[in-house]
């Protein structure tokens, strides 16, 4: 890492997450040329972890699914040939929901997730059979029929009865932003199948070893990594790109440039409204990005009883009413919602986090300290005993940290909302037309998680390495 640049590159990409990092990766195993840059001092994006006081704690993604045999991230990394370089566990259950009359247990078997959620819903017996049963034997074109639809639409194909669709949405809404009503079918399906259905799994040490491994693997290819290095500008020509500019006015000359940071960025900042159509601009200044996030960071002195175990996502469902939910969380009352803890692999940390809204750095120093608080008190009433008595650190990540370390704009969480008419934005593509230039990663409003931009990386090297007539 921060070996000194060279003048011209085959590939630059702006953004070393996971999308990036996998894009840099199959382009330099095929001995293209790549620079890979990002503003942060550490790779993943919120795929990061972080120090502090003798704990580590997971930045935002705390786990991650689709690792199955044939599952998108198994794919990528066995493409990249990563055996040996990081190692992956699986907890189970990967996800537990507590709500006013159930405790409801997502088991690493479909099986018995089934049997679990009919033995607490009998009369939904055969729906929940149906129900599972398409999003785990569809092939990927079945899900092309979703875009259309939200989450409820599907839901209510199946089910009757509202308690079990809300269960069924806690944590799609959780993972993606949206109650049921809002969130396109495609994301909530593909949100409840790979991150829960397949879910649960874990690399050896923190998150951080993910986008570590991939960095690493990277440079063996021949890649050069720059971190700490903020683009300022790309760099076009008669409507091809010729490279970027980095702060101080160096510039770099480049085939191809992929943008794997925040879209809006992208257009507005890194390219300007000279380059891109006015048409176009219009219509990406009205698509709305995600809500953003409010991250509690714990650290604990020793394991105790009531702590859950270790590794499993814990949702809290204060009310069946998501969409009551989504109002509140769009109106900054953290303190009414549900939200979601978990106990770290290592058993020293726990992170919880809820869907926030963004506001102004103001904002959030006057209530961050207030909602930190009021979340602890709610994580030890509703799912942990005596917690208090047991946090020797603590710390929280507002909207505002997020933005501040991912220039994501608005801090969006999520990208793009998505919305059924904000999924697989003909817009984004229209803005890419300029030769050279790609987009990838969540901002491209087509997938969500890590093995999501994982696979558009590998989707977008593949478009470089076909118009580089290279054959895979």
């Amino acid at each position: 890492m921060g070996v000194p640049l060279k003048s011209c590159y085959d590939a630059v990409i702006i953004g070393a997450g996971i999308s990036g990092l996998t894009c840099g990766c199959f382009l330099a195993k095929e001995g293209m040329s790549v620079l890979l840059m990002d503003q942060h001092h550490r790779p993943g994006g919120c795929c990061t972890s972080f120090s502090r006081n003798g704990y580590t704690f997971d930045a935002a993604a705390h786990s991650f699914g689709s690792y199955r045999e044939g599952g998108n991230m198994r794919l990528v990394l066995e493409a990249l040939d990563m055996a040996g370089k990081i190692e992956i566990r699986r907890f189970t259950p990967s996800d537990i929901i507590l709500s006013p009359d159930y405790q409801i247990t997502f088991w690493s078997g479909k099986d018995k997730t089934v049997q679990e959620l009919q033995q607490f819903f009998p009369d939904e017996a055969d729906n929940i059979l149906r129900f599972i049963g398409r999003l785990t034997d569809s092939k990927p074109l079945d899900f092309v029929a979703l875009r259309s639809m939200t989450y409820k639409d599907l839901l209510d194909l199946y089910f009757t009865d509202d308690k079990l669709k809300a269960i069924l949405s806690i944590a799609v809404f959780g993972n993606g932003a949206l109650p049921p009503s809002l969130i396109s079918a495609f994301t909530g399906a593909k949100i409840f199948t790979e991150f829960i259905l397949d879910g649960g799994y874990y690399p050896d040490g923190s998150m951080q070893a993910l986008p570590d491994a991939l960095a690493e693997r990277f440079e063996e290819l021949g890649g050069e990594l720059q971190l700490s290095c903020l683009v300022k500008k790309i760099r076009t020509d008669a409507n091809s790109v010729r490279g970027v500019v980095l702060e101080k006015g160096v510039s770099i000359r480049a085939k191809y440039v992929v943008a794997s940071c925040d879209a809006r960025q992208t257009i507005f900042k890194l390219l300007g409204r000279k380059v891109v159509n006015s048409e176009v601009l219009h219509e990406i200044d009205d698509l709305i990005p995600s809500l953003s996030t409010f991250i509690l960071y714990l650290g604990i002195d020793r394991p105790f009883k009531s702590l859950p175990k270790p590794g499993t996502n814990i949702w809290f469902l204060p009310y069946y009413d998501l969409d009551k939910g989504y109002e509140a969380a769009k109106k900054g009352r953290l303190e009414s919602i549900g939200y979601m803890v978990r106990l770290s692999p290592d058993c020293r940390t726990i992170l919880g986090f809820v869907n926030a809204p963004f506001r102004s750095r103001l904002y959030w120093e006057k209530r961050k300290a207030a909602h930190m608080e009021s979340f602890i008190a709610r994580i030890e009433e509703q799912i942990i005993p005596g917690l208090s008595e047991h946090i020797v650190h603590k710390e929280a990540a507002t909207p505002q940290t997020l933005y501040r370390y991912t220039l994501n704009y608005r801090g969006a969480a999520y990208g793009w909302a998505t919305f059924p008419g904000q999924l697989f934005t003909p817009v984004l593509r229209q803005a890419a037309h300029i030769k050279g230039l790609h987009l990838t990663g969540h901002w491209t409003a087509q997938t969500q998680g890590i093995p999501g931009v994982a696979y558009l990386g590998l989707n977008t090297a593949k478009l470089i390495m076909h118009r580089e007539k290279i054959v895979n």
